[in-house]
Formats: C-alpha cells, sequence, structure tokens
C-alpha cells in the first residue's frame, strides 16, 4: 500500500510537470478551414481506429495540428471521454453469498 505523503508528493509532481506544458502559437490558427469543436468530437470519438492505423500508416495523426485551440481540445476531450472509449458502461456486478467457511 502506498503512504498518503508518498501519493501527494508524486500527485504534487504530476500537477508540477503538467503546468509546465503549453501549447505552441504555431499549432493555433484562425484560419475559417482550421479544426475546431466539432472536429475534435469527431477526432476524440475516432481515436482507438486513429491510433491503430496512425502505428501502420505514417501520414495518419490522432490530432490535428494547426486547430482553434482551446475548443479542439475540449471537443477532443468530450469525443474520447463521454462518446468515445470511455463510454462503456460497466453492469452492476451483485455477488451472493451463500455460506461463510471460517479459518
Amino acid at each position: 500500500m502506498i503512504a498518503w505523503p508518498r501519493l501527494a508528493l508524486a500527485a504534487s509532481a504530476l500537477l508540477a510537470l503538467a503546468a509546465c506544458a503549453r501549447q505552441s502559437a504555431q499549432a493555433v490558427s484562425t484560419a475559417p478551414d482550421t479544426p475546431g469543436f466539432l472536429l475534435g468530437l469527431w477526432h476524440g470519438f475516432i481515436f482507438p481506429v486513429a491510433w491503430l492505423l496512425s502505428l501502420i500508416f505514417p501520414d495518419v495523426a490522432i490530432y490535428a495540428v494547426p486547430n482553434t485551440g482551446g475548443w479542439y481540445d475540449f471537443g477532443y476531450f468530450l469525443g474520447i471521454v463521454v462518446f468515445g472509449v470511455g463510454a462503456r458502461k460497466s453492469k452492476t456486478v451483485t455477488v451472493y453469498v451463500d455460506r461463510w467457511r471460517s479459518r
């Protein structure tokens, strides 16, 4: 079992590393034909297929660059988590105890 202080230290280190991440200004575009929220939603939804294809074909990518920035990222996130891979519903498992065995 991991002690709480170690877990808190690891979480704060990951948070500090994530704070350093930023998107390149060249990756964000305001042109009308750059992918926005809806294409981000679609790209997030088809992420598993795109990832498998990107392993085989070098011209397939899982993320569109340049894009509109935050709205594309939000759509991409929703596409993966809500509509895509993260949308799997698990069935509730009910356990019935017939007998107890003492040691």
